[in-house]
């Protein structure tokens, strides 16, 4: 009978992999191979440890150091340089486009909020 219910135990062990249930090991494993993985990504693309950190709140903030300093430690000894993003000149910025002409662009200018009159009583 015991045997019956250790082989049953591991079956259901085992069929919580198969459901996506994951251990706190793996989560912890993932969690820390995320943050090694941000954390080089960061210093190959030229970012400030703290730059880092604030792009990516969620992430171990020991794990994206471990990362960025391996990476550092790797691109000085493979004398490898920073890759800077290009995607980066494509989003939204605070400063003004450039038109065609090759001058900025003047921006739109503030909508003020007039009061609006008061409505007068119908007169019949």
């Amino acid at each position: 009978m015991k045997k019956l219910s250790l082989v049953l135990l591991l079956t259901l062990l085992a069929g919580c992999d198969m459901l996506g249930i994951e251990s706190p090991e793996k989560v912890a494993a993932t969690r820390e191979a995320d943050g090694k993985a941000i954390g080089g990504a960061c210093r190959h693309a030229g970012r400030a440890i703290e730059d880092c950190y604030a792009l990516n709140k969620k992430a171990d903030r020991a794990a994206v150091f471990a990362g960025w300093r391996e990476m550092n430690d790797y691109m000085r000894e493979n004398k490898i340089d920073e890759v800077h993003p290009q995607l980066a000149a494509a989003a939204p910025s605070a400063k003004p486009a450039d038109d065609a002409d090759g001058e900025h662009a003047e921006k739109p200018a503030a909508k003020t909020r007039e009061p609006k009159a008061k409505a007068k009583p119908h007169e019949s």
